[in-house]
């Protein structure tokens, strides 16, 4: 499959990337989903700020996604682990999904794997960024 093109901050590739180590050096050494979102970071194209991405999932950013399948809609918001709170709809890069979801613009179509199988999400909207509303 190909994979549509991805971007990422410089400054949320830092993030990431200390997270990582952490995370390595934790419960989550050995994660596929670590493996992954480690092939996707290197793939990613990186910018120098968040301002040129103002229609792509970075940290910080409440994105609509909706099921290819069902047509369900989700709000989620993608954040640093230690800020996670799924009640709020807060997911950490380093879940399964927040890893998927990473660095994809409104329009683009996403895959992520779970217990059930492989489902294919497609980012909607961006609704906010950094607690602001999207331009």
């Amino acid at each position: 499959m190909i994979h549509a093109p991805i971007y990422i901050t410089r400054a949320d590739l830092e993030l990431i990337r200390d997270r990582l180590r952490e995370a390595e050096n934790s419960g989550y050494r050995g994660s596929p989903y670590i493996q992954k979102l480690k092939a996707e970071l290197a793939r990613a194209e990186v910018v120098a700020s968040d301002a040129a991405l103002q229609d792509v999932i970075t940290l910080d950013t409440t994105a609509l996604l909706v099921d290819t399948d069902t047509q369900e809609p989700m709000q989620l918001t993608l954040v640093l682990p230690e800020h996670a709170d799924l009640s709020q709809g807060k997911i950490s890069f380093l879940a399964p999904i927040g890893a998927a979801m990473l660095g994809y613009r409104t329009g683009s179509t996403f895959e992520w794997e779970t217990p059930g199988g492989v489902r294919s999400l497609r980012v909607e909207k961006i609704i906010s960024k950094n607690n602001a509303p999207a331009q």
